[in-house]
């Protein structure tokens, strides 16, 4: 089993404002059908795919594979909340670097909130803790916590500032499709 700690690997949000009414979005909606080629533009190089499932007991779940930094992250996001307005998607990610493999835990959220009648304001915000599965790895590998934290912070924070406009802008065009 594997044990999060209540300590923050990194976290970061960025926001990016869209003209479209916070009546019109549907976050958990946009995100429960994004075609993987739509995920794919919303940060290249960095998206590699993504899909939709479920976990045994019925709760929706995304998986998202990406490149953060020189990791390679699986993500088995699962709906904590999913809602028009906001989701929390709660995730045991997978993370393959060059000294082999750990987990992380990634906590994701997509926020929506009303500007004015005709705009919203998107925040992206992605915060990783560490599991005890990467707790080992970096006591295996004699890597200060301190230097990952600092590591996966500006990974992290770079793709996060990079993705978020673009998908404020597809949530967007969702909206604007229906």
């Amino acid at each position: 089993m594997v044990k999060v700690l209540d300590t923050i690997l990194s976290q970061s949000a960025y926001s990016a404002e869209i003209d479209v009414p916070l009546e019109k979005i549907d976050i958990a909606d946009w995100l429960f059908n994004l075609p993987e080629a739509e995920y794919l533009r919303c940060c290249p190089p960095d998206h590699i795919a993504a899909g939709v499932t479920w976990t045994d007991d019925g709760r929706r779940m995304s998986i998202n594979v990406e490149q953060i930094g020189s990791s390679l992250v699986v993500q088995h996001y699962v709906a904590e909340v999913a809602e028009p307005a906001y989701c929390r998607m709660n995730s045991i990610s997978d993370v393959f670097t060059a000294d082999g493999r750990t987990q992380v835990n990634v906590v994701w959220e997509l926020m929506a909130e009303k500007i004015d009648d005709n705009r919203t304001r998107y925040t992206n915000k992605v915060t990783a803790h560490p599991t005890d599965v990467f707790m080992r790895f970096l006591e295996d590998h004699g890597v200060k916590f301190e230097d990952a934290a600092a590591a996966r912070q500006a990974a992290g924070g770079d793709h996060n500032s990079r993705e978020t406009p673009l998908f404020a802008a597809s949530i967007a065009r969702r909206a604007l499709s229906k």
